[in-house]
């Protein structure tokens, strides 16, 4: 019985600049100034950038959606009732000394259906993080 496993190439820094402009394009087309923050599979940082009039914290959301998004590999507005009393991972986010953020704006990255990475976003209200995080991973082709 032979396994072959079918190797997925990963996120490069090509991909992540991909990412970082087609994010920031979508904030910049609403008007919004943010921090955006690519990771790979190893949760290593790849790109990073932080728009000059974008809160300074964004840059931290922005890490820490990503890093929540490529843990459980689940886009973090997927996650916000998981959280709430009585939910799934209720006390995750304090049983764990991780930097784990369960607000809206990050998003997984896949290629060929596996995990390569994930994206995050910080700066804006959390439903237009989401959604210039998903414009980010849609314009990953």
């Amino acid at each position: 019985m032979s396994t072959t496993a079918t190797a997925v190439a990963p996120l490069t820094i090509q991909d992540a600049e991909v990412l970082l402009s087609a994010a920031h394009r979508a904030a910049e087309a609403a008007g919004v100034t943010v921090s955006v923050t690519v990771l790979d599979a190893g949760g290593h940082l790849l790109a990073f950038r932080r728009d000059d009039r974008a809160v300074l914290i964004s840059g931290e959301t922005s890490t820490r959606k990503a890093y929540t998004a490529l843990q459980l590999n689940s886009a973090t507005a997927d996650l916000v009732d998981a959280v709430q009393p009585g939910g799934l991972f209720h006390t995750l986010p304090t049983a764990l000394d991780r930097p784990l953020l369960f607000i809206a704006g990050g998003v997984p990255v896949h290629r060929d259906g596996r995990l390569i990475g994930a994206v995050g976003v910080g700066g804006g209200a959390p439903e237009q993080d989401h959604g210039f995080a998903a414009a980010a991973v849609d314009a990953l082709v």
